[in-house]
């Protein structure tokens, strides 16, 4: 089943005399339960197509389809309500709130749909559980490392059960034994919860976790790898060799 439709997708900055075209006709879609990255070298317009596809920028024309909704047509009072229910997001600094302790800032989307708290609290208990963050509920972020913080701002992400969840540059900011916890644990949620995943990476060794990667080359599809049967670090090494041909993604920070 397709969770997300994009079709000629264009998006431009500037005005008319000092104009950069950053997508460039982009077609695709992403199934129910995919976990998907998005891969390129800077400036090939990854992180752009991440924010229009989850309703943080408007493309300049083209369509957006997410659950059967189309969302390029929505007003801002819509979108608001729409992300509200439909979308989950995991960003490379955390956003969490300092003054809430982990469960408050994980049960924020709970609080804003005004869910029943003997719900909230039952989903609370089986996410944070499944993250390995639930001894830590009652800390603030402040007391917390940088690898709780990001399993924190993915049960945030998973609470409310979005059709889609956007995560950008999720690792860039933890060490590798926390960056490979959190990409056990998002492989993990992708596939009990069957949650779709669309994550922006440099990193080849987070792509490996996907089942399937988009490269981004000047604003278009450059290639796609889909893991099938393949061990990670087969498919690890495809990745490699795509970015190689690529040419400048390996160091991009």
């Amino acid at each position: 089943m397709t969770i997300l439709e994009a079709s000629q997708l264009f998006k431009s900055y500037g005005n008319k005399f000092n104009k950069q075209e950053v997508l460039k006709g982009l077609d695709f879609r992403f199934e129910k339960g995919e976990f998907v990255s998005i891969m390129g070298a800077s400036g090939s317009g990854k992180t752009t197509l991440l924010n229009v596809l989850s309703s943080i920028d408007r493309i300049n024309s083209g369509k957006i389809t997410i659950d059967g909704k189309e969302i390029t047509g929505m007003k801002e009072k819509q979108l608001a309500e729409f992300r509200k229910t439909h979308l989950g997001f995991i960003f490379q600094e955390y956003n969490l709130l300092d003054t809430l302790t982990v469960k408050e800032n994980i049960l924020l989307p709970l609080s804003i749909t005004k869910t029943p708290a003997p719900v909230a609290d039952s989903k609370f208990s089986d996410l944070a559980k499944q993250l390995g963050i639930y001894e830590i509920k009652d800390k603030y972020p402040n007391e917390i490392s940088g690898g709780q913080k990001q399993r924190t701002s993915a049960a945030r992400a998973f609470i409310h059960e979005p059709s889609m969840i956007f995560a950008d540059e999720p690792t860039g900011a933890l060490d590798s034994k926390s960056a490979s916890d959190l990409l056990n644990k998002l492989s993990e949620l992708n596939e009990k919860r069957k949650a779709t995943i669309v994550m922006v990476t440099h990193d080849p060794v987070a792509a490996s976790y996907c089942s399937r990667v988009i490269f981004i080359k000047d604003g278009q599809i450059y290639s796609q790898l889909y893991k099938g049967e393949q061990t990670r670090t087969d498919f690890f090494k495809d990745i490699m060799k795509t970015q190689g041909v690529l040419g400048g993604v390996q160091h991009e920070h």
